[in-house]
């Protein structure tokens, strides 16, 4: 018997950054997904096989999941929890498969986090979307200790969500928004770029509270916007965040280039995620969709996403 589950990426529309100190981010999750497809073996194994490569753990060997540093850790994790949590004897194998290009700030290691944490306990029962997040979020942190479980929570949940060092607050109202993700190739670390906004913050306190309260003001605009279903406003507060975040300098020239392009056309463009690299998102509709792909492409790989609603799937 296979248990097959999958879950989708996000990307932050507001707030990045500021959220660490205080403000509100908003996310929302995107219509590309990963699946996980989970099996019982009658060896005493666990195998994981995915696009970014393969891990396997002997259960019954002196080996432990401490001497696996790898990102891939996490699954054998989730796996060799839940198969003590049903008294299970066997080993199980974990397939990813994913439509999220890894590292560019799509969530897509959140994503493969509640696929295969459903997937594995799927194979015994099919668990609610809270208990699957609370597993998900409990195993991520094994891997990144100070992951805050936004992105897993609007991948399980799906739809927006507001987030805050308070907690996750569902957006109920839904918009039917697209989104243009250009990548701008630029490989970059979340951590320093963390850091980088922090020193920033350090040299200039005042300005940067000044700046909190903006971004929380435009964070509430954008909720309005969003709930009036008002594009054109929405856009414009989007490019009023990027040049918040041009003004912090997670920005790059790169990236100035991606946003410049989507401009022409879109209501609005921006990074998503840390910046330093990653991706932009273009807010677009039928009326500039294909003009706003055609400047980017010129530039960058893009692709069209929507907001996903229904978040984890049993398949």
């Amino acid at each position: 018997m296979k248990s097959v589950a999958s879950a989708p990426g996000k990307v932050i529309l507001f707030g990045e950054h500021f959220v660490v100190y205080g403000v509100r981010a908003i996310l929302c999750a995107i219509d590309k997904r990963i699946t996980a497809t989970s099996q019982l073996l009658d060896e005493r194994k666990i195998r994981v096989r995915s696009e970014i490569g393969s891990v396997e753990l002997d259960l019954d060997s002196s080996s432990n999941l401490g001497s696996i540093t790898s990102f891939m850790k996490l699954f054998l994790y989730i796996a060799r929890e839940t198969l003590k949590e049903f008294n299970e004897e066997k080993g199980v194998e974990i397939v990813l498969e994913s439509e999220i290009p890894a590292g560019i700030g799509l969530g897509s290691s959140s994503a493969a986090c509640v696929a295969a944490t459903a997937s594995v306990a799927g194979l015994f029962e099919k668990k609610s979307k809270e208990e699957i997040l609370k597993k998900a979020i409990e195993s991520e942190r094994i891997i990144f200790e100070d992951a805050s479980g936004a992105d897993s929570s609007v991948s399980a949940f799906g739809g927006l969500i507001a987030y805050s060092k308070d907690g996750v607050e569902k957006i109920d109202f839904k918009n039917n928004l697209s989104l243009i993700i250009a990548n701008s190739k630029q490989v970059h670390n979340t951590r320093e770029v963390v850091s980088r906004v922090r020193e920033f913050k350090n040299k200039n306190e005042k300005l940067f509270s000044e700046m909190c309260e903006q971004e929380s003001k435009l964070v509430e605009n954008a909720l309005l916007s969003l709930k009036r279903n008002d594009l054109r406003n929405l856009g414009l507060l989007m490019s009023k965040n990027q040049e918040m975040l041009e003004k912090i300098s997670v920005s790059t020239e790169k990236i100035d280039r991606l946003i410049e392009m989507a401009s022409k056309m879109s209501y609005g463009a921006k990074i998503t995620g840390a910046g330093g690299g990653g991706c932009i998102i273009s807010l677009v509709d039928q009326s500039n969709v294909v003009g706003t792909l055609e400047n980017l492409e010129k530039v960058s790989d893009c692709f069209v996403a929507k907001i996903d609603y229904e978040g984890l799937r049993y398949l």
